[in-house]
């Protein structure tokens, strides 16, 4: 039987297609067959790099593959992102997402990418606090008392910060708007040389992530008022959250994977899966536990909601801070 022409060319293209749908939908079941790489915009060593590097370790033994951390630091994960944005959409390329990410969005107008529109959400990996810190020559023990001392000496405390726009600052920032106290900025590149000057009286604030000052609480060469987050910190289970004495506030950072839009959506579950089965486990819990991280483990469209809120209310503190990028 001889087939008109049309239905013929139908028949044909369906044909054709056939290989590239089984390739999709077969997808999710092989994957991965190669080294995968997490793209981390900052230096081995610091928090974002540490925590990848613990996924990545149970994700290789978990899927039978190399899961190889790629840092590429600078301009606060600009960099990284960019390289996973433009990146084949085919699940080898991931991105280490990190605060930075939320508030560039923002306070970059010229960005080469649109966060949003070009990160395929996979899953959130953990919740950070932060720590409203003093320099122990400040006569305060709490955050009513900095905030009245604050009040009674205007101007005269600096605040630290690991550098303009990024988690450090904004956490201050926002303190700052909710509370109507006045503090000057000091931007350091980075929390290291900030927290050499906090510790020596040069600078008498900083709200600095609690893997970086952790050490320095303890040993007491800081005096820790409160964490930033909802709920209290395991690692320093005595602090009270900001929370609970200026309602409303809250401040954190959240990692997780993000890769290219249009990833294949059976990679992006399976990677969704396989990294909130890891959180699940004990033991890396207590890992994360000792660098003050909380494991927040979420489907993609709950972490796709969680950058959407994220974004929205740091961009409200830039502008109600004026804060320009460097």
């Amino acid at each position: 039987m001889k087939l008109p022409r049309r239905n013929f060319l139908h028949l044909a293209a369906g044909a054709a297609a056939l290989p590239a749908l089984s390739r999709i939908a077969g997808a999710g079941s092989s994957y991965p067959t190669r080294p995968v790489h997490i793209v981390v915009g900052f230096p081995p060593g610091q928090a974002a790099d540490i925590s990848a590097r613990l996924l990545g370790q149970w994700l290789s033994e978990r899927l039978g593959q190399s899961f190889i951390i790629d840092n590429r630091p600078g301009a606060a994960s600009t960099i990284a992102t960019e390289q996973v944005v433009h990146a084949p959409p085919d699940g080898y390329t991931l991105l280490y997402i990190v605060a930075s990410n939320y508030i560039n969005a923002t306070l970059k107008a010229n960005l080469p990418y649109n966060f949003i529109r070009d990160i395929e959400p996979v899953a959130s990996i953990t919740r950070s606090p932060l720590v409203a810190e003093v320099n122990p020559s400040v006569p305060v023990n709490n955050i009513p008392e900095l905030i009245a001392y604050a009040k009674a000496h205007p101007s005269k405390l600096n605040m630290a910060s690991g550098g303009i726009g990024n988690s450090t600052h904004l956490a201050g920032e926002l303190f700052k708007m909710m509370t109507g106290i006045d503090m000057f900025h000091v931007p350091y590149r980075g929390s290291a040389p900030a927290l050499t000057d906090l510790v020596s009286g040069q600078v008498q604030v900083m709200f600095d992530l609690m893997a970086s000052s952790i050490g320095y609480i303890k040993a007491g060469q800081l005096r820790a008022l409160a964490v930033t987050t909802a709920k209290r910190s395991e690692a320093l289970p005595e602090l009270p959250t900001v929370g609970d004495f200026v309602p409303g506030y809250e401040a954190s950072t959240v990692g997780g994977i993000g890769a290219p839009k249009g990833t294949p959506t059976e990679i992006v579950a399976k990677l969704s899966k396989e990294i909130n089965a890891i959180l699940a486990d004990a033991s890396l819990r207590s890992r994360y536990a000792a660098l003050g991280s909380v494991p927040h483990p979420t489907s993609p469209t709950e972490f796709g909601k969680l950058i959407a809120a994220e974004t929205e209310k740091w961009a409200k503190v830039i502008a109600f801070a004026g804060i320009k990028p460097e």
